[in-house]
């Protein structure tokens, strides 16, 4: 039960909620900083396009590597289920983890990985957009950094409603 729920749930959702606090908030602090000190309009008087160098690379990077640091919180939250299983009884590791794994299935796994993108992309896409869109100097660059991890947190939840209604339609039980 508990490698299921960690993978599923747990897992995917502690850790977009702890990437979004770190990641959304500096992106929209820097973009925010950019914007104030007119970098950002310079680089669109200079004939270069700050979305494509700013924006895209920061959304493709929280895309890719939300799942990856996913299936590693994964990871480490299944050890320290074997250590608190160990705290009352004494179970060896190797059929403490097949068991694990006896009870995954792809369609616990590939939902969960997926969702993850989607968080990813979420938290990239509110952190730019907040960040382009920050005024009234070191004031305002702070309130968009605030503003990208609340609002990034709350989008998280809901893809995750979304995600789990639509992997229940399709028969991912």
């Amino acid at each position: 039960m508990v490698g299921i729920a960690i993978v599923r749930e747990i897992g995917p959702i502690i850790t977009a909620l702890i990437f979004a606090g770190k990641i959304a908030s500096s992106i929209g602090a820097e973009l925010g900083s950019m914007k104030v000190t007119e970098q950002i309009d310079s680089m669109e008087v200079s004939g270069t396009n700050p979305f494509k160098y700013l924006v895209a690379t920061r959304v493709i990077a929280t895309s890719l590597m939300l799942p990856l640091l996913t299936l590693l919180a994964d990871a480490i939250a299944l050890f320290g289920a074997y250590v608190g299983v160990n705290i009352k009884s004494v179970t060896n590791i190797k059929f403490f983890f097949i068991q694990v794994f006896e009870s995954l299935s792809y369609s616990d796994i590939v939902p969960a990985v997926i969702k993850t993108i989607f968080f990813g992309f979420a938290v990239g896409i509110i952190g730019c957009y907040k960040g382009f869109n920050s005024t009234k100097g070191t004031q305002g660059v702070g309130k968009s950094a605030n503003s990208a991890v609340v609002l990034s947190s709350v989008l998280i939840f809901v893809l995750d409603l979304l995600t789990v209604q639509l992997t229940n339609l399709l028969g991912f039980n």
